[in-house]
């Protein structure tokens, strides 16, 4: 769930707008203040949240408005616009060619996990990837990398003692277009790790230097990032583990205000759990504007068909375009996160689907798949038709206990209604905001 919390704050902000039929100055000021409470309450920089709200009354508070906009709308869009340019503005672009990335930053910041991501990103885009071990420091990393490589089937090099003399021997033997080399993070940037990253940098020659940066740092991140630019030049950064806080916001604010940029974000824990980042399409998903684009998008790179991905949108789907889903959803990432590209998706929509279906267990996936292998051609298109005797036959031919089936068909049916809730954003199309959504090219 990215940034749930700072997200609801955010949605409460933009939906009071929409309660308002008519907005003046005092309102205006009143929910620059409630939002300067949200990013505050996020750990954002007290400096900053001055400037974004300055920038936001310049901008609201003018005189004459924008022909053919109301008060109303030029709020709206003055909030998303300023948003945007807080935390980060400027789409990330990563060319796909043949390069040397080097991840560094602090114990802890996720750099090994990030590894096997970026890895994973470049493989759904055609390319080749190898990754290089070169955390001599903590115990267990080189293992670790190493049991990552064989989930997304990336070589994984590992030969010698030092982290330059790795570096050195990976460059002899790679083949892959892409060389991910992962480094050794300590509690603090001291002259050791100093010294290591200067010389194993010297070593790789890499085309990008990629800091990695828990966003539970918040609006720390930044200091960070000017601390390592100093020393060896990073070209962009990581935000790892944006699932898991709401100072994510902070984070993004400070590396911008420390004029770094960010690259990826690490929205959960599965591999295809990374994302390029893009602060217009981000804010969307914060306000519930939604990213349909990048929905789209996931769903391509996983193989899905888009003709069962839409349908799957609108809560028109059957019983087979569920269990290609289902079959998708690794490589989708996060339920949740795909939840959050749906406009109009909020907290209280993800409440209603079934328990622990967010986190969905590979083992439960593979059980509800051989029941609906276990179904007629006639109960996977209209499986509103299956009642308590063909549960009891799809049961028997599956393998699996009669509450195993049933709680597919519970599912499969509270997954339905809260799609035709969302409509795949077409409600969010007739909204009060349809004609800003569209100023601001959100895609829905």
């Amino acid at each position: 769930m990215v940034l749930d919390t700072f997200g609801d704050s955010l949605k409460k902000v933009f939906s009071k707008v929409t309660g308002y039929s008519l907005v003046d100055k005092e309102k205006v000021e009143a929910l620059i203040i409630e939002l300067q409470r949200a990013l505050i309450h996020a750990d954002v920089d007290i400096e900053l949240v001055a400037e974004l709200s300055e920038r936001i009354k310049k901008r609201v508070l003018k005189k004459e408005l924008p022909k053919g906009m109301t008060m109303k709308e030029v709020l709206v869009k003055g909030l998303y616009d300023e948003l945007v340019w807080f935390l980060g503005e400027d789409k990330a672009t990563i060319d796909l060619k043949k390069q040397k990335i080097l991840l560094i930053g602090l114990f802890g910041a996720g750099k090994t996990t990030a590894s096997g991501k970026i890895a994973k990103w470049f493989q759904t885009r055609g390319m080749q990837t190898g990754m290089v071990a070169c955390d001599t420091y903590r115990p267990a990393a080189q293992d670790q990398l190493e049991q990552i490589g064989k989930r997304i089937s990336a070589p994984v090099y590992r030969d010698g003692k030092k982290p330059h003399d790795i570096a050195k021997n990976a460059l002899k033997k790679s083949k892959e277009g892409v060389l991910i080399f992962d480094s050794a993070g300590r509690d603090a940037l001291d002259k050791e790790l100093a010294k290591e990253l200067k010389d194993l940098s010297k070593v790789v020659k890499p085309d990008n230097v990629f800091l990695v940066i828990p966003a539970e740092l918040g609006q720390d991140a930044g200091k960070q990032a000017s601390e390592f630019t100093k020393l060896v030049g990073i070209t962009g950064i990581i935000i790892t583990k944006m699932d898991g806080t709401a100072k994510g916001g902070a984070a993004l604010a400070a590396c911008r205000a420390a004029g770094a940029s960010v690259k990826f974000i690490g929205v959960g824990e599965k591999v295809a759990d990374l994302e390029l980042y893009d602060p217009k399409r981000f804010v969307g998903r914060l306000i519930g504007y939604g990213d349909l684009e990048g929905l789209m998008e996931k769903a391509k790179e996983a193989g899905v068909d888009e003709d069962a991905a839409k349908r799957m949108l609108e809560g028109k789907f059957t019983m087979d375009d569920f269990k290609e889903q289902l079959k998708s959803m690794k490589g989708m990432g996060s339920m949740s996160g795909m939840l959050d590209m749906l406009p109009g998706a909020s907290s209280a929509i993800k409440k209603k689907l079934p328990a622990g279906f967010m986190d969905m267990q590979e083992g439960k996936m593979k059980k509800w798949e051989h029941a609906i292998n276990s179904m007629t051609k006639k109960e996977r298109e209209e499986p509103e038709m299956i009642n308590s005797t063909r549960i009891k036959r799809i049961s028997s031919g599956s393998g699996l206990k009669l509450d195993e089936v049933r709680s597919l068909m519970k599912s499969y049916k509270q997954i339905k209604k809260v799609m035709k809730m969302t409509k795949g954003g077409k409600a969010f199309k007739r909204g009060p905001f349809a004609k800003i959504a569209k100023q601001l090219g959100m895609g829905v």
